[in-house]
């Protein structure tokens, strides 16, 4: 187990050192967003292959864990690319740079952006690492947690679609996104995404051991909900979006809701 949890430390280093260069090379950090699910993938990919290796593993929680893991990373790394194409450099980083005060950038940033996102990614897969190398899982626990995991991709995905489609007509420059999914809750691309780690973490621990790793969703939910996700874009959008007050008062922040009249 430990010798699988450093081999995935190894690749989510290698991932964050591509995200790097590409980051130098276009001269902006954002590009870190599209890279963060890709790691996610790295690890899913390394801990399935050298769980092969492990007897005690069951086959059938190996290939749903990196099917869950493969198709959410994937499919979060190409929209965030395809949106991000052409732009300039995020200002959530922009800000964040602020606080290198004169001394070097690039220290400061492999250090709070690349060095900070690389733990994190290490400790939220936790569950998938040590998953793939445990047995005789409870299929009930699976189908549940393959559920649930369904349920967030779906709000994610459809989440995403929406604001895309919204975003891409030249009159809803400056609205809120109010609609569809957006209606119910203010972040359902957030929601989906925590349904998600929730459902990877109870497919893992249908095994047993992964039970121990609970702390690797419960922080995922905190990163999108009080740290990185929620707070943030709700203070850009506060000064960059008519009508957001309103928006705030009829609409669930995170657990989706009819929205209030």
């Amino acid at each position: 187990m430990i010798i699988a949890i450093a081999l995935s430390g190894v690749a989510v280093v290698a991932v964050m050192a591509v995200a790097f260069t590409v980051g130098r090379v276009l001269g902006r950090y954002r590009d870190i967003d599209v890279f963060w699910p890709l790691g996610f993938v790295a690890v899913a990919v390394v801990g399935f292959f050298v769980s092969a290796g492990n007897e005690s593993a069951d086959s059938t929680q190996r290939l749903l864990l990196l099917v869950m893991v493969s198709l959410w990373g994937l499919r979060l790394a190409w929209h965030l690319a395809w949106r991000s194409r052409g732009a300039g450099e995020d200002p959530r980083y922009a800000q964040i740079l602020r606080g290198a005060k004169g001394g070097s950038e690039i220290a400061y940033a492999l250090r709070v952006i690349y060095g900070l996102q690389a733990a994190l990614l290490i400790f939220i897969s936790l569950p998938v690492t040590v998953g793939m190398n445990t047995g005789s899982p409870i299929i009930v626990l699976q189908i549940i947690g393959a559920f649930i995991w369904a349920v967030g991709f779906a709000f994610e995905t459809i989440g995403d679609w929406q604001l895309s489609k919204f975003g891409a007509d030249p009159a809803n420059k400056s609205r809120v996104m109010d609609q569809g999914l957006w209606a119910w809750t203010r972040h359902p691309n957030y929601f989906g995404d925590a349904l998600v780690w929730w459902g990877i973490f109870i497919v893992a621990a249908s095994g047993g051991w992964a039970l121990l790793t609970i702390l690797s969703p419960l922080a995922m939910t905190r990163l999108l909900t009080s740290v990185s996700g929620k707070p943030l874009l709700e203070k850009r959008m506060a000064s960059t979006r008519e009508g957001f007050a309103e928006y705030v008062e009829k609409t669930s922040g995170f657990i989706p809701r009819p929205p209030k009249r």
